[in-house]
Order: C-alpha cells, then structure tokens, then sequence
C-alpha cells in the first residue's frame, strides 16, 4: 500500500511543466548550507518521504534534506526558521502511528546519512552513535566484543537508533530490560531555533532536570538528536528458549500472568494466535506448531544454574494453564530460528493480503485474555481479519488488522475498529502506546488519558524546546493545543515546490 501511495504521489509531483531548479531563496540557502545532491526535489524522493509505515496520510514532503554533520543540520534549523518553515526529521521511516509523515509540507530532514559509530567506552559501557545507525547493526558491531544493544524493536534489523530515542522503542526483551529510555544517557540535540544543546550526561547522576528523558519519545517535536550516548549490554552467559503451545489464547496469556506471579522475570515473552503462526511457519520454516490456537515464546538468560531454575519453572506454570506441549529449543540454531519467526512474522502477511495496521497498547496483564477477546470480536463487527502478537511480559498488545487497500470502503472500517480497540485497552485501565508513540494516530485519544491540565502543561514543556511549534507539527498533542492546531500548516505554500 506505502508503494502504491508513493507512486500516485510522486505522478501528481513530476509533470513535464514542472521546473526541477527553482529559484525559490529557500531552497537555495537549503543546498548552499548542504550540497545540491543532498537537497532533493524530485517527485520520487518526496513522495516516498510523505510516508511511514503507517496506514495514516498527511500532506507532502517539502524539499528533503540528507545533512551529514551537526552543522548542517544547525544550517536546516536557522533557515527554516528563518523562513517560518516547519521542519519533520525522519530516521528509516519504519513508524506505525504516522510520527515521521508531514503536515503541509515541511523541510523533511533525513537522518539516515549520519550512521557512523562514534566512540566505544568498553570500561563504562558507553558508545556514542549517531542517529542513523541501524539498531541490529550496532548489535552486530557490539556482538564480537561481548556486547549488544538491548532494545530490539521487531524492525530491528532497518530502524535506526534515532528513531528509537523519538518513539521510546522497546521489542520482545525490553520485559527484562526496558525500553530504549533506560539505554540512553545523553543526547545532542539541535532545537528550531538552531541552539545545540547537551541532554543528560556520562555522570551516574547529571546535574538538573532530566532533559534528556523529555527528549526520549517525543517523536521529534522537540527538536532532533544529531549525537546519542547508549549504554551497551553485556551478552549473557547463557541462554534458555521455550515454545508453548495452547488449545486457546486465554490460557497463553493466563500463563504470561502466572510467570510473573510466580517470580520470574523472563528475557522475553512473546504470544502468537494460531492464524499469524501458521503465517509465521509457512513464510520461514521456524519450526511453530500448526495445530495449536496460541504459542508462548519465553527466554531466560543469565547463569547457567539460574537459567535452568527458571525455565523449568516457566514449564511447570504452562503446564498448570493447559500447555499441550512444552518444547526446549536444544541448539543456538533452533532458538535462532524460533526468534526469526517471531521477529518476520509481519512480512510473513504478506502472504494473505497487501496491507496491515499494526495496533499498539498496553494493558494490564491481568486483563489481556479480555481484552484478547474483545480485540476478535471487534474485527469480527468490522468484517476484518485480525492476528494477534505481542509483547506478552508487559502486557503490550499488537494486534494485526489485515486488509487490501484498494478494496472500496475498507480503510473506513480500519480506522474504525482501530479506534475501538484503543478504547477498549484504555477501559480496562490501559495506556495508549507501549512503543510506536502517539504520533497522529492516537492524538485524539488523548484527552481521554490526561486532563485539561495535563495536556496544557505538556504543551508548555513543548514550547519551551519550540516556541513557535515548528518541530513536528501537528503530532501527539490534540487540537485544541497551540502546537496541535495545525490549520495553517496543512495549506501547501505557493511556488515551483509546493
């Protein structure tokens, strides 16, 4: 669907009468500050920047820059703000909730040409990154050293750590290890008025508020990182993989629960329904049952003595919910493979139809076998499809709506069902994003997580960082909230690029 859409836009972008040079004192301060291959105009390139992965439209990009430095980047900020020109920075463009799509049409600041490993600190655990970095690759880098990356969202092996820092990222081993905010201990940061500024620091305890934990998730609004200092993570000593397999979700997630409230505290746990694992199983050859309504992928790490103690217990808790079969994966090979499944299991759709909306929210645990079953049943009103995987350990629901987009009326009954499966997360006491940010897509469910108050504050915190609400504009905060009322933004300026 992202391909089709990037193909309309960029035909109603390029027509024999559209100049390719323009003229226009933006654009060319723009590729004097950067270089004119780096400043980029063509329908292909802009059309493709309108988007994310998300099922969300917006407007289009602007011209679309590539800096390769601090400075340059500062350069883009004074410029635009010299001309009051919004700006939306962009790592690999893998969101889900329309974070990275602009409003009107912005300066879109593409990070992906920063993506050089700075400076390692084995003693202290520290490397310096800059934003374009791959995730698996700084995981690859670290790996030969005794060391890896902990948060590993399922788009691991394309987003880059700057996108991580904007959404707060996690992936199946942030249960044991947290979300990137607990891997992140400094940030540079350019801000709309062109200022660098320093969050955070390689101090155990920095002085001053915790700036660098209000830039972590703020999917860009607040400015955009140019430099960031990650903790890195010693690799376990061992490792211990289960698959569980179940005659019904309910008792995979009553287990997920029972884990918990037995005292372990695995790596990871990760559920899939029967649908999105025979996918899973007929795409890679992970090895899943086929014949089972829900699979539990559990891991333990750590010593090898405690490993053991842990994943018996694990069994033995999955036993006493009904676990038709407890398997051991018995070589790094198998549990390899076990986690490809779990880690392509959205490319695996394709398979079934062309497109996907992928939900995230968190609930408690307690209540995810409700919710679960609230989840089917209102795909089912909504004559969809739905597979569900998640981040079973902190109760982070991803349920998969699966549809063909040119199907007329579909993307209506989508959103639709979307919205009331974000309602039905947020009655049983739940939250609006365990990872994906709000972005534009969960902006009109915030006034039903925060008060008046909350949100005017929140907005305060914002323009502190952008005065004039040129960082991101129009995402997370709800209309009605200077930064959010985007009017103004969505009318595409005159001239040869708008």
């Amino acid at each position: 669907m992202v391909l089709n859409r990037v193909v309309e836009g960029a035909k109603r972008l390029v027509s024999p009468d559209r100049p390719t040079t323009s003229g226009d004192p933006l654009l060319d301060q723009l590729r004097g500050a950067l270089t004119a291959d780096r400043v980029h105009l063509d329908g292909v390139q802009r059309s493709l920047l309108s988007h994310d992965a998300s099922v969300f439209e917006g407007g289009v990009a602007g011209p679309v820059c590539y800096p390769t430095s601090v400075d340059e980047v500062v350069a883009i900020m004074k410029i635009a703000d010299e001309h009051g020109r919004a700006v939306v920075p962009r790592g690999a463009g893998t969101g889900l909730a329309g974070g990275a799509i602009p409003l009107g049409a912005p300066i879109v600041v593409a990070m992906t040409k920063m993506n050089r490993i700075l400076d390692l600190d084995i003693d202290n655990r520290i490397v310096w990154v800059q934003p374009g970095v791959i995730n698996l690759d700084l995981t690859r880098y670290l790996r030969p050293l005794g060391y890896h990356f902990a948060p590993d969202p399922s788009s691991q092996q394309v987003c880059t750590i700057g996108g991580n820092v904007a959404n707060n990222s996690g992936g199946p081993h942030c249960l044991a290890y947290g979300v990137t905010n607990a891997h992140v201990v400094a940030i540079e940061a350019v801000v709309p008025s062109g200022d660098v500024l320093a969050l955070g620091g390689l101090d155990a305890e920095p002085l001053g508020f915790d700036l660098r934990g209000i830039f972590v998730g703020s999917e860009g609004t607040l400015g955009i990182a140019t430099k960031v200092a990650v903790t890195i993570t010693k690799n376990p000593p061992s490792v211990r993989t289960l698959l569980l397999s179940f005659d019904s979700v309910r008792d995979a997630a009553n287990t997920v629960s029972g884990v918990i409230a037995a005292g372990v505290v695995p790596a990871a746990m990760e559920v899939m329904d029967a649908k999105i694992t025979a996918a899973v199983e007929h795409y890679v050859g992970a090895g899943y049952p086929l014949d089972a309504e829900a699979v539990l992928l559990a891991e333990v790490d750590g010593s090898e003595a405690g490993i053991d103690i842990d994943a018996d217990r694990i069994a033995d808790v999955g036993r006493e919910h009904n676990a038709t079969e407890v398997r051991f994966a018995k070589s790094e090979d198998e549990r390899a493979l076990l986690w490809k499944g779990r880690k392509t299991a959205f490319g695996a759709i394709a398979q079934i139809a062309p497109d996907y909306y992928l939900h995230d929210t968190v609930v408690p645990r307690s209540k995810l076998a409700d919710v679960l079953e609230e989840v089917y049943a209102i795909a089912e009103r909504h004559d969809l499809l739905v597979m569900n995987v998640f981040h079973a350990g902190d109760g982070n629901l991803h349920p998969l709506l699966i549809f063909d987009g040119r199907e007329p009326g579909v993307l209506a009954r989508v959103h639709a069902a979307g919205d009331e499966i974000i309602s039905a997360s947020l009655a049983a006491g739940g939250v609006l994003s365990g990872e994906h940010g709000i972005g534009v897509e969960k902006q009109k469910f915030m006034d039903d997580m925060f008060s008046h108050a909350d949100l005017d504050h929140q907005n305060r915190l914002r323009r502190a960082f952008d005065p004039t609400c040129r960082a991101n504009p129009g995402k997370v905060l709800p209309m009605g909230h200077s930064c959010a009322d985007i009017q103004a933004l969505r009318r595409v300026p005159s001239g040869v690029w708008g």
